[in-house]
């Protein structure tokens, strides 16, 4: 069994999902695992990981605004605000969703269904540099 590792980047223009997959299918290409895991894991507190729609935007925008509804920026009970109406908020977005995604690794490829992509979920509104570590282990 190997362990291969290698951290990513994702620039964000604020709020809202942005893909990775190809960044995920390259490392899998380049460790040359042909049967394992991928784990992607996002070294951030206010943004998280999610694998959904992928085809079909309206799909993640729809569950971006559910969760806005869910956790809205400003509320007044808030203390942690000192980045901003978005600073709480992001935060306790990302603890109710992901940090971390493993996708299964079969024949040399990622075992995504057809529809499902890997995003990187931005909940602050300005923009930021994300680091994602993936972590694949197979052979």
């Amino acid at each position: 069994m190997k362990i291969w590792q290698r951290e990513i980047s994702v620039q964000t223009r604020g709020q809202g999902t942005y893909e990775f997959t190809e960044q995920c299918v390259d490392a899998v290409r380049a460790a040359g695992m042909r049967t394992g895991v991928l784990l992607a894991f996002c070294r951030h507190t206010s943004c998280s990981l999610v694998l959904m729609e992928n085809a079909d935007p309206t799909a993640r925008r729809d569950l971006e605004r559910w969760l806005g509804r869910l956790v809205p920026e400003g509320d007044p009970d808030f203390q942690h605000t000192a980045e901003g109406p978005d600073d709480m908020p992001s935060h306790i977005k990302m603890a109710l969703t992901r940090t971390s995604e493993t996708i299964p690794i079969g024949e040399g490829q990622l075992l995504t269904g057809t529809w499902q992509g890997i995003f990187l979920w931005e909940h602050r509104s300005q923009p930021h540099h994300r680091r994602i570590v993936l972590t694949l282990q197979g052979s």
